[in-house]
């Protein structure tokens, strides 16, 4: 994927949703390694403007839970990765109404109030990209995932209206739909997952984390990131409205 190296984006302004760590974080670095100017928006203001100093860009603090300050930042931009999520883990009956809600804010009503407010942009460029960072999730579901698995196959759906509707301006929309990654969100996961089985996170790692794909590994966030960049490249103009699956044969069962 080398037509997206050093200078290939500049002049492109990228925003990147949950850019303090993990995705994010990797997203953030390669498009300012390809010459972009990045935005890295999270609720983590400390952490974000580490990444942002690290690569020249810019941090802005929000809690996209909060739809009123999400609509007031009027956001621009070239490229939206919209990559922020959250996880929590319970049987329907026992889920969190708060929790369900927050998640849906934060995975689906913020990224649709992104969009609406960065195509018109586009449009009058004539050029756009939308990077939905999904999950193998998008499109299987798990027990005891309802909020994380609505949310996610709600950003399936909304990813391909975009497309429908941005085509005829030169902006595409897709999804990247990776197994687990190695994250501060998977590594919560696990950690949790010992506790509750009493077994050690090396075990969680092998009995439940990796047992439905046929890689038995962890994708790296950088290769998710890798993707993410070929989607915004000349050779991904057709590429729209579809989902890229990263998930070590998951799918495949």
């Amino acid at each position: 994927m080398g037509d997206v190296g050093l200078g290939a984006l500049v002049g492109r302004s990228v925003v990147v949703t949950g850019g303090a760590s993990g995705i994010g974080a990797a997203c953030a670095e390669r498009f300012a390694g390809a010459g972009a100017d990045v935005v890295v928006i999270d609720l983590d203001g400390p952490r974000a403007k580490e990444v942002a100093d690290q690569i020249g860009g810019r941090a802005e603090i929000l809690d996209l839970s909060d739809l009123g300050a999400v609509d007031a930042l009027e956001l621009r931009c070239d490229i939206l990765i919209n990559n922020a999520g959250l996880q929590h883990i319970a049987a329907i009956e026992d889920f969190s109404l708060e929790q369900f809600s927050l998640m849906l804010r934060v995975m689906l009503e913020a990224p649709f109030r992104l969009v609406r407010q960065v195509l018109p942009g586009m449009y009058a460029n004539g050029w756009g990209r939308v990077v939905n960072i999904s999950s193998v999730h998008g499109l299987r579901a798990s027990p005891f995932k309802a909020a994380y698995v609505a949310a996610k196959h709600g950003l399936e759906g909304l990813s391909k209206v975009i497309a429908l509707e941005g085509a005829a301006q030169g902006v595409t929309s897709n999804c990247i739909n990776p197994a687990y990654v190695r994250t501060p969100l998977v590594e919560k996961q696990i950690e949790a997952q010992a506790v509750a089985h009493g077994i050690e996170p090396d075990e969680v790692l092998e009995q439940i984390i990796l047992a439905p794909v046929a890689i038995k590994q962890l994708i790296e966030p950088e290769q998710v990131a890798e993707l993410a960049a070929y989607l915004c490249s000349p050779h991904a103009d057709s590429m729209t409205g579809t989902s890229f699956v990263m998930d070590g044969g998951w799918t495949a069962r």
